[in-house]
């Protein structure tokens, strides 16, 4: 075609994907125009395609023009370019580099490990040589009372004097480094004679906490959780009760807690939901099974029976199995137990007959944890025989131990219920108040925790991961998280040696980014990343992990943030082929293909991974590194004098990745306060010879410095000239390399910047940290070198987001050497989008018409200009408002033809980690727990029992008064405070979506047709311009194409069928058990069962009780 043809086509729009991505254009706009005229209708408006062309042309080399100018790009290129002789390019060997990073952790790993063993020892031995004082007086350190004055201006009691200075180790929280103070939760007296002793007793571990944090400086949190309940912790701080006044953190609640103590469990909870269990013993029946299901993680296997004239389950969808007890599964149940009514008579024998068969099944089957077995029987009495349903099923191996719950203060079935109990190796306890609940579910921990004591198996566990909300503000969301190896404490004294006395737990927090600190970035490339996964599956650390959702202002952990499988990160592990060989602790490789969304999933690198695994032994954890294809595998090894590079380094303009260690900073406490560059300038010049720097890392940053030296000289000579209208557009140049270093140069004054949190810690995406590069170099590292990437920025802050003002540029800067390309770093700038839009206008009113007239412009009526970058975003528009706009939205008409005609294509992407909005539902008949009127009802007949119960106990003993009473109080107040909060903001529930993301085929440099739009038809000219994402987009503006739904961008939440989402839920996927299991021991006192607490008091305050209760519970 000439200069000024025109195009008239028309036909029905083919089929999507009918037109393939091509090479050449020309064929596109061929098979255009022999598929799709319509005689019918007539264009409105005639483009010539000669026309868009020049205006893309111009337009193009005007932008590449200033953006080379102003980043000093070509500068940058010619001065790697210049060293290219001296460079080495050394391709990294994955496999070597996992293997080299899993050792580094497993012996860091081990240094807490072996600080938790002394711990254990010392505890051991303090036991030993204590001797039971029940009258011991004893002042220590509580956590909550420290620093408290009365109002005598006299330290209250157990509230000394405590020194707290701000740690930064510590995240800057005020702590005290040279002693530990002491945790109690509300419901635990602070002087009862079990407590003091346990206290007294642990005072032996102050030395050893503080000598392990000497020897390995590294160490944060180290504890022990006391059986009785208090929790000792080092460093000391000052711990602050909720907005009820209440403490409600138990230790003995705590995942690292529980599997500490306990080997993995399979447990049936069954529970009555008679008529007789109803009002308040249903509701602490209730609580009760939410408490059992606290005690329980992902090595543990759980299901719920509900009984009356028939047998239930919660979940019919669980029916004859054991699930995981993982977060989502628990949460799950939690909700189905609320939904729980009483009513019909009760049959417990079909209830715990159907148990004892599922557990049968999975024992035999060699599912579930294959370790202990129980059932919790939850019932308000039993009266059926059901002696004949134990010898049938448990009798005389007792492989399956049965604990039983009474509920409420009949005491005319306690002792049927407690012959179940103690005739199936388990325990009883009569539960009468929901404040009763914790520390009678803690019991059967006790019981299960009996064989490893007799046996002193200190086994060592590690947790997975869990939220350190200290961190919420100060770090990436998947740094938040922390393990913690704890090891279980046992009474060594030979005369309670059958009783298998538990005295608690040690543990010891890791901070995930201490391990993640020991796989460097700079070693993994541009686009690689290391991640950690679990024996269950579920991952530990990954840079796509994102714990945390928005609720309001608020950030929130979301409720399964640490059940998040592998497969759901690295979801084109359809096959599960990595999951399942990283699970069984192998060593290998695996090759995929992956789509990696960026930009808070707005666009999509498509990138071919290596993936290299193996076990880090001695913990039940697997490593993986992920390196690029390409670039990403390749090292760039640059050399140069300490003196020559020192010298660069001390330019004003040049930073560090502060997050990447280049120094170990976080040892010696007078180098925490140094920053990374601060930190390697000092080792350089010897005034820190005790600093220990990553002697490969530091040389590429000497070399870097020098090379990017130049730029700083070339950018302040271009800021001294600035004077007209496009110097004053362009706000700021600045460059990085792949050693983290950082160079910048305002153009402008720094009050007069559009976007100031650019490459700063308010905007992570724009500088290095420990999860990835800047976005800004990662997307220029996928386009060729020397062509800019465009891509829109807003400063957030305000409500729904803000107009976008600045427009971010990059490019890349590549160095070959034998044959081998590896990106060096990445230039640019950033500008007004101004600049953009006063280029573009001009631009598009040029034409190469003879006599200088031009027969048409973007300024006119008829026509509408779009610059869109290659993911759809409209950069300009004529209508203002469609700036950062999805070109989708706006014209759904165009669009379509570009996606039906292969210069756009849509990728189907998944998001296994969304927040989705539900409906709040609300079954009429039922009273759920956490409704409000409900739950305040329950809370005030519970008040008023518990005040009648201590009116009991004081008369009989008359101690603890007050303290029992104001806990009363302030827990019914916080269960109130809770139930009202829970519906208000229960909303967001864990969901599954997929999302479009829209991706230009930049094969196809132009491309043009019409679209039959009833009445008219609608023409459309699409041009890419040179050196850029970018593409200038001219449509008719007279047609109207309204009858084309607009192409959105919104995420679809995947729903799933009644029965697909049963199978889901159903299925097992592959784990690794732990390895060890402590279930019995031949010296265990089984006749320890429990027993119901007797309770002396006159007659008329127990007929008080009765009628109380029968008023209120009717």
């Amino acid at each position: 075609m000439g200069p000024g043809a025109e195009v008239t086509v028309g036909e029905t729009p083919p089929e999507e994907g009918t037109l393939a991505s091509r090479a050449d254009p020309w064929d596109i706009q061929q098979e255009a125009l022999q598929c799709c005229l319509l005689p019918s209708a007539k264009s409105q408006a005639k483009i010539p395609l000669e026309t868009v062309k020049s205006w893309a042309d111009a337009f193009g080399g005007e932008i590449y023009s200033i953006m080379t100018k102003y980043s000093g790009s070509l500068l940058l290129q010619k001065k790697y370019k210049d060293v290219e002789p001296t460079l080495k390019i050394k391709e990294v060997d994955g496999l070597e580099l996992v293997k080299k990073f899993s050792e580094e952790m497993e012996s860091m790993l081990r240094r807490k490990v072996e600080a938790v063993e002394r711990l254990v020892e010392a505890a051991e031995d303090a036991d030993l040589n204590h001797e039971f004082n029940s009258s011991l007086a004893f002042d220590y350190y509580n956590s909550l009372l420290i620093n408290e004055k009365d109002e005598n201006d006299n330290y209250v009691e157990l509230g000394d004097e405590f020194i707290l200075e701000p740690n930064e180790h510590f995240n800057n929280l005020l702590v005290n480094t040279t002693y530990s103070d002491v945790q109690l939760p509300t419901n635990v007296y602070n002087k009862d004679p079990g407590i003091l002793n346990g206290v007294y007793m642990s005072e032996a571990l102050n030395p050893i906490f503080v000598d392990n944090f000497q020897r390995d400086p590294t160490l944060t949190w180290q504890y022990f959780g006391s059986s009785t309940g208090f929790f000792r912790l080092y460093p000391g701080i000052k711990w602050m009760p909720d907005e009820n006044g209440v403490i409600s953190f138990d230790c003995r609640n705590r995942g690292w807690y529980i599997q500490a103590a306990t080997s993995p469990k399979d447990i049936i909870i069954v529970v009555d939901i008679s008529g007789s269990m109803k009002g308040l013993l249903m509701t602490i029946a209730k609580h009760t099974i939410i408490t059992i299901l606290d005690t329980l993680g992902e090595n543990d296997f759980v299901n719920i029976i509900a009984y009356n004239d028939y047998v239930h389950y919660v979940e019919p969808c669980f029916k004859g199995i054991l699930v995981q007890a993982d977060r989502d599964n628990r949460e799950h149940f939690k909700q189905l137990v609320d939904e729980l009514q009483a009513k019909g008579v009760g049959t417990v024998n079909k209830a715990v007959l159907e148990s004892f068969k599922i557990l049968r099944e999975f024992r035999e089957a060699g599912q579930g944890g294959l370790c202990n077995q129980a059932i919790m029987l939850i019932t308000d009495g039993a009266v059926e025989d059901y002696e004949s349903v134990f010898e049938k099923y448990n009798w005389p191996d007792r492989k399956v131990r049965v604990f039983t719950y009474l509920i409420g203060r009949e005491v005319t079935f306690a002792q049927n219920v407690k012959w179940i109990a103690c005739n199936n190796k388990g325990y009883y306890t009569q539960i009468s108040t929901l404040a009763d609940v914790q520390e009678n579910v803690m019991e059967y921990l006790h019981v299960l925790s009996r064989p490893m004591v007799i046996n002193h198996d200190h086994d060592i566990i590690w947790t997975e991961a869990y939220m350190d909300s200290a961190l919420f503000a100060s770090q990436a969301q998947s740094l938040l998280l922390m393990t913690t190896v704890a090891m279980p404490v046992f009474s060594k004294k030979n005369e309670t040696r059958s009783h298998g006395i538990l005295l608690g737990v040690v543990g010891s927090d890791v901070p995930l980014r201490e391990l993640l600190k020991l796989a460097p970035r700079y070693k993994l490339g541009v686009h690689g990343y290391a991640f950690l996964n679990t024996n269950n599956g579920y991952i530990l650390s990954h840079p796509d992990l994102r714990p945390l959702y928005r609720e309001g202002k608020k950030l929130k952990p979301k409720p399964n943030y640490n059940s998040v499988d592998l497969s759901e990160v690295e979801w084109e592990d359809q096959d599960e082929i990595l999951r399942t060989a990283m699970i069984n602790g192998e060593t290998g490789y695996l090759a995929m293909d992956v789509k990696v969304p960026v930009d808070k999933g707005k666009r999509v690198l498509f990138l071919t991974n290596d993936y290299f695994f193996t076990d880090i032994s001695g913990t039940p954890f697997s490593l993986g590194v992920v390196l690029s294809r390409g670039h990403g595998e390749y090292i760039l090894l640059g050399n140069t004098s300490v003196e020559e590079g020192l010298h660069d380094l001390l330019q004003p303009d040049l930073t560090l990745a502060n997050e990447w260690i280049y120094c170990i900073t976080d040892i010696d406490p007078d180098h925490r306060k140094l920053s990374q560059l601060e930190a390697m300038i000092r080792f350089l010049t010897g005034e820190e010879p005790d600093l220990e720097c990553d002697e490969d890392l530091v040389q590429e940053v000497l070399f870097d410095a020098v090379v990017t030296a130049p730029m700083e000289a070339y950018w302040t000579a271009l800021a001294l000239n600035m004077s007209d209208k496009t110097e004053q557009e362009v706000e700021t140049a600045f460059l990085g390399t792949r050693a983290g270093l950082m160079r910048s140069l305002l153009y402008v004054g720094s009050e007069k910047l559009s976007n100031r949190q650019f490459l700063t810690l308010g905007d992570k995406e724009s500088i290095f940290t420990m999860d990835h590069f800047p976005l800004w170099y990662r997307r220029a590292a996928e386009h060729p070198p020397g062509s800019f990437i465009y891509s829109i920025t807003s400063e957030e802050g305000s409500e729904g987001g803000s107009k976008p003002e600045v427009v971010t540029v990059s490019t890349s800067v590549a160095v070959t050497v034998d044959g081998k390309t590896a990106i060096a770093a990445a230039v640019g700038v950033q500008i007004k989008l101004e600049l953009l839009q006063r280029k573009f206008w001009m631009a598009t009113r040029q034409c190469s018409g003879v006599d200088g007239v031009c027969p048409l412009s973007c300024q006119d009526e008829n026509l509408n200009c779009f610059l869109i970058d290659n993911n759809g975003f409209i950069f300009i528009s004529k209508g203002s408002t469609e700036t950062g706009k999805f070109f989708g939205e706006v014209d759904g008409s165009v669009m379509t033809q570009l996606l039906n005609m292969g210069m756009f294509r849509q990728v189907t992407m998944y998001d296994y980690q969304a927040m989705c909005k539900m409906p709040y539902h609300h079954h009429s008949g039922a009273r759920p727990l956490l409704s409000p009127i409900y739950t305040f009802l329950a809370a005030v007949k519970w008040l008023i029992s518990d005040f009648l119960v201590w009116v009991v106990d004081w008369s009989v003993h008359n101690s603890g008064v007050r303290t029992h009473l104001h806990y009363v109080t302030r827990i019914a107040k916080s269960v109130f405070h809770h139930s009202h909060k829970h519906k208000k903001h229960d909303m967001l529930q864990p969901c599954d979506t997929e999302y479009p993301v829209f991706v230009y085929e930049t094969t196809i440099k132009e491309t043009n047709g019409l679209i039959e739009c009833g009445d008219c038809q609608k023409m459309f000219v699409a041009q890419q311009i040179a050196n850029s994402n970018l593409l200038l987009l001219v449509t008719d503006a007279t047609c109207d194409c309204s009858i084309f739904p607009p192409v959105l961008l919104e995420a679809k939440e995947v729903k799933y069928n009644a029965s697909v989402k049963c199978d889901r839920m159903r299925s097992q996927k592959l784990r690794r058990r732990p390895d060890t299991c402590h279930a019995f021991h031949p010296e265990e006192n089984a006749q320890d069962c429990g027993g119901a607490a007797e309770i002396s008091a006159s007659l008329t305050l127990l007929l008080l009780a009765l009628v109380t209760f029968a008023l209120l519970l009717r």
